[in-house]
């Protein structure tokens, strides 16, 4: 399956715009509150679960009978992308994970 560049490009930005604004006010106040990897992650889980949301809630107002086919299909493709590379993201943190675990001190 190929993602387009132009889906990446968006992913990219919007992980940066959340990270931006949350770090440009914790610098400019002064705040000791820190935004790092953790947020990041947790961003991305909120926006994977949005997005199955938003999938299930097009999806069952197709089998109502209502709404567009067209954008029942293009949600649901759209959360499968999401959810394809939410694994793909899990599993090469779990094989970095075991790679520093097996690195000799």
């Amino acid at each position: 399956m190929m993602i387009s560049s132009s889906k990446a490009a968006a992913a990219y930005s919007r992980t940066q715009s959340a990270l931006s604004t949350s770090g440009a006010d914790a610098s400019v106040s002064g705040s000791t509150e820190a935004t790092g990897f953790g947020d990041a992650l947790q961003s991305a889980i909120d926006g994977v679960v949005n997005t199955g949301e938003q999938a299930e809630a097009k999806a069952a107002t197709g089998l109502h009978g209502q709404g567009n086919l067209t954008d029942i299909v293009t949600s649901v493709s759209q959360a499968q992308i999401v959810m394809q590379t939410a694994s793909t993201v899990r599993d090469r943190v779990i094989q970095s994970y075991q790679d520093i675990m097996r690195m000799t001190i």
